[in-house]
């Protein structure tokens, strides 16, 4: 594809816009700090029209969000972030607003959903028609590819609000604002810093907190596993970035939680080549931008 796209990723810490055509052709990259809706959408607009004077008009706008979003095409919301926990950003019309900037095709879809199709179309998951990328980071989100598509029926899917089985004796309540010690409310950055007043990145890989966070992703990925059977789980997130070391211990609680009922052998290389970080690494959040632009491109 030689016509440029535009990609938006808005995240619960920060926006990036990306210009480009794929991760071998990023003409231009700006990080937004995410702050209230208008002051932020006001800066990606600037950025997409400063673009559009630089680089000319673009084929098609992608934007990959945090939700849960409105993902209906006949509904009135399509495009809106609805009940989030990110303060003042209920009820955002960002598809319609951003689309405003831009002449091309807009596409929209979950941030996990975008970065699932950038590493289907550009990174570890190519050629497979069915597996999961899992975000840990400002929140856990699963974006999940079954039958070559994103799940989506009457909205998209929040596996990140799992309610699982917790680690025996564990009993902190959670900070999840409305599940309490849902996946997100146990294992996301805001959840560990909340119960050890620590960041993720400032606790060392001995500390008791990684216990009951690698239990609760674990069970989120035995959910995986015998709902959909996903051929490859891709775990990324800034708290994976930072504590790599989750894996062995992801693994292992995976391992057990199934306990030989399913065949994971079957699997190449066992749970040690089926539980990998994103081969897009910290690009695969910014290039599913570009991943929702290039299908809304493909569509048009």
């Amino acid at each position: 594809m030689n016509d440029l796209l535009a990609g938006v990723e808005l995240g619960g810490t920060k926006c990036v816009c990306i210009l480009g055509t794929g991760p071998e052709d990023i003409r231009a990259r700006v990080v937004v700090p995410t702050g209230d809706p208008e002051q932020t959408l006001g800066k990606i607009e600037s950025t997409l029209d400063q673009w559009r004077t630089d680089f000319g008009p673009v084929a098609a706008l992608g934007i990959a969000s945090f939700g849960p979003l409105d993902l209906r095409p006949g509904s009135p919301r399509y495009g809106y972030i609805l009940a989030t926990a990110k303060p003042g950003w209920r009820n955002t019309d960002v598809a319609r607003r951003l689309g405003r900037r831009v002449t091309g095709p807009v596409g929209v879809d979950t941030d996990v959903n975008g970065a699932a199709l950038a590493e289907r179309r550009w990174g570890s998951a190519q050629g497979l028609d069915d597996f999961a990328y899992i975000t840990v980071g400002t929140g856990v989100g699963v974006g999940l590819i079954v039958g070559a598509r994103t799940v989506v029926g009457f909205s998209h899917t929040e596996l990140g609000h799992l309610r699982t089985r917790r680690l025996a004796g564990d009993t902190w309540a959670g900070s999840c604002p409305f599940h309490g010690d849902c996946v997100e409310g146990i294992a996301s950055g805001p959840a560990i810093a909340a119960r050890t007043g620590a960041t993720p990145e400032l606790l060392g890989p001995d500390h008791a907190v990684w216990e009951p966070v690698a239990f609760a992703l674990g069970e989120l990925l035995q959910t995986l596993v015998l709902a959909t059977a996903p051929r490859k789980i891709l775990l990324g997130g800034g708290v994976m970035t930072a504590r790599p070391h989750l894996f062995g211990r992801i693994r292992e609680h995976l391992g057990a939680s199934l306990n030989d009922y399913v065949d994971t052998d079957a699997i190449d290389g066992g749970l040690a080549d089926y539980i990998l970080p994103p081969g897009l690494g910290a690009l695969a959040g910014p290039l599913g931008a570009l991943a929702v632009a290039a299908d809304a491109y493909q569509r048009d």
